[in-house]
């Protein structure tokens, strides 16, 4: 490959890895500018080339997701809430099918922080040294921890007290 195509190919996986909230739209456009692009070099991408181009979006995706269930990140300008976790969460699961990759690695990690997340939350909460964080309702949290493998049916109803009402 040729340091031209191998440069322009690093710059797009740069913009794809470092990209916004929805990373498939800056995957798209990275292909778009690689193969069709006036202004592009009109490469033929090789499996390869594809490949590294969706892990930089797929990284991305999960970095998104799990930013909003690290508790460091609840009083920082970057937290969105778990309500963008779980939004997150879905753009990546459709992400994964329509491109056949396997997301259950993460599915079980995203499972993890999110007990973590909770555990912590309530404990704090409960002994006043925070109000909760919670931005979506009980049964958006419900049903994104049956989802992700968390819980089989509810999760505790001591949870239900950190929710916004429904």
């Amino acid at each position: 490959m040729s340091a031209c195509v191998e440069e322009h190919l690093d710059n797009e996986w740069f913009v794809v890895r470092h990209s916004g909230e929805i990373p498939e739209i800056a995957l798209y456009a990275a292909r778009h500018y690689l193969t069709e692009a006036e202004d592009g070099p009109r490469l033929n991408l090789s499996q390869d080339q594809w490949g590294r181009l969706l892990d930089a979006a797929s990284v991305r995706y999960r970095e998104i997701v799990l930013r909003d269930l690290q508790l460091d990140n609840r009083d920082t300008s970057i937290y969105r809430g778990l309500a963008r976790s779980i939004a997150n969460y879905r753009r990546f699961e459709s992400f994964c099918r329509r491109h056949g990759l396997d997301m259950q690695d993460f599915c079980r990690e995203v499972a993890a922080a999110l007990l973590i997340f909770l555990a912590a939350e309530a404990a704090q909460v409960a002994s006043g040294d925070r109000k909760s964080c919670i931005n979506c309702t009980f049964t958006d949290l419900n049903d994104f921890a049956c989802r992700i493998g968390l819980v089989s049916d509810s999760l505790p109803m001591s949870i239900r007290r950190l929710c916004p009402e429904e």
